[in-house]
């Protein structure tokens, strides 16, 4: 009787605080509640493309590679700059001419009759110009950095497009994940009823002599269980709509009115060894792998290209004032060479470097091939295993079904108990959750195989 009366008193207390934790989940966001967001799931797709600040970081971060691309293009254009200076100089030679340093005839007498001093231009001198100089020689090395800067740009095309698919199928997958949580709160709601049900039912029995008083603790114990999934349900419930506002940018404590969608939808994936072979081809993993080593080959031919002389074309119109024996305008044209004798081994070892970098990036690929073959393999693996899961899964539905309506009938005739019925519904509620569930991840398994080949489908 004493231990019959602690889970008497164990179940009121946990049905007085059930409710108390379910107001204190929901009451930090009832303060800013608004109307439930009505959604369907492309609609959710959407949605997550367009507002997931992931996918807008990704977006910049392609145009900033195209930017970089814009900026290493121009370095095969001619530079057109202007200078200008102003110099002053302490002091200034000359040319002293004494009188009579080119004769003295007798009709003109000295030449010159004086002493003369030919400055050469003013203390303070002005230049201003505008020149233009193309590279010549360098042209090898902008190639390549040309090359380097594309393929950084089709890495980030390549890492935006993983990251649209990625943010999709986690779109699809918390959708669903929110339905199946309302379909297993729901069966956790009815269980806790057939438990009281079953409870009452055992009270009534053990109260007539017809059954033992354990049979009426373990229906005590059986309803706190219940009532402890249905805490957990809803704890399950409240986060996966987190998750869900948080992948879609909206405040955490949005409410949703998700529309039931099928989840039984199939993909269309090909054979295993196809699959291989398009992997092989269309992988993103793959595609940014062998797109490295294209830059790394172009970071070593850049390399050997700094061991060419700098050879530069230019030419150049000027303004002086002030510099002696020189017009005020005049232009000027021809080329520059310019070379490093010693630096130190500096090249060498940006050449070794190169090398090592083109190395380490051929290396990546064969093993990120070798890693893409094994992931076909394993993800086919799991497929298989989830379609099987299914069917088991649609089974139990069908045999739920039956066995409520059985009890159904059985209880209209007086020849079943009002507990079974209820238990009979909430096994249907929760058998239905099972098999939306098991759908879910055969579709997640499909979809993973196909993006591992490069197949993703938004």
């Amino acid at each position: 009787m004493r231990r019959q009366t602690l889970f008497r008193m164990n179940r009121i207390k946990t049905e007085a605080l059930v409710p108390m934790l379910l107001l204190s989940l929901s009451i930090g966001g009832r303060a800013q509640q608004a109307a439930p967001v009505h959604l369907t799931l492309d609609q959710t797709i959407a949605l997550a493309l367009k507002q997931n600040h992931s996918l807008q970081l990704r977006e910049l971060s392609v145009k900033e590679m195209h930017n970089k691309k814009d900026e290493a293009k121009a370095a095969y254009l001619p530079h057109i700059k202007t200078e200008a200076s102003v110099l002053h100089v302490t002091e200034l030679s000359g040319i002293q001419i004494p009188a009579g340093a080119f004769g003295s005839p007798s009709s003109t007498g000295p030449i010159p009759s004086s002493s003369l001093f030919l400055g050469q231009g003013a203390l303070t001198s002005y230049t201003d110009g505008v020149g233009l100089e193309q590279p010549l020689t360098q042209l090898f090395r902008i190639h390549q950095s040309n090359v380097a800067a594309g393929v950084d740009i089709h890495v980030a095309e390549t890492e935006l497009e993983q990251s649209q698919d990625d943010v999709a199928l986690k779109a699809r997958q918390l959708y669903y994940s929110v339905l199946i949580a309302q379909l297993q709160l729901k069966s956790s709601l009815d269980e806790v009823e057939s438990a009281k049900v079953k409870a009452a039912e055992s009270q009534s029995d053990v109260e007539r002599g017809n059954a033992l008083e354990v049979v009426s603790l373990q229906s005590e114990a059986a309803l706190l269980s219940a009532e402890q999934k249905q805490l957990a349900a809803k704890l399950n419930l409240d986060d996966s709509k987190r998750q869900l506002a948080d992948l879609l940018a909206l405040p955490l404590h949005t409410q949703f009115d998700l529309e039931p969608e099928d989840a039984s939808i199939l993909l269309s994936i090909p054979s295993r060894e196809e699959a291989v072979r398009i992997a092989n081809d269309s992988s993103p993993e793959l595609r940014i792998a062998r797109q490295t080593v294209e830059k790394a080959e172009a970071g070593v031919a850049a390399a050997k290209d700094s061991y060419i002389p700098d050879i530069t074309a230019l030419s150049r119109y000027s303004y002086q004032s002030g510099i002696p024996f020189l017009v005020h305008n005049f232009g000027t044209f021809g080329f520059t060479l310019s070379y490093d004798l010693f630096d130190g081994g500096s090249r060498e070892a940006k050449l070794r470097e190169a090398k090592t970098e083109l190395a380490s990036a051929r290396v990546n690929l064969e093993r990120l091939e070798e890693d893409t073959a094994a992931a076909v393999e394993t993800a086919y693996d799991r497929v298989e295993e989830l379609q099987q899961m299914v069917a088991v899964a649609q089974q139990a539905v069908r045999v739920r079904n039956e066995a409520a309506r059985l009890a159904d009938r059985q209880f209209e005739q007086n020849a079943a108990l009002n507990s079974a019925r209820t238990q009979a519904q909430a096994d249907i509620s929760s058998a239905t959750a099972s098999l939306l569930q098991a759908n879910l991840g055969l579709y997640l398994a499909q979809a993973d195989l196909k993006r591992t080949i490069g197949q993703m489908p938004r």
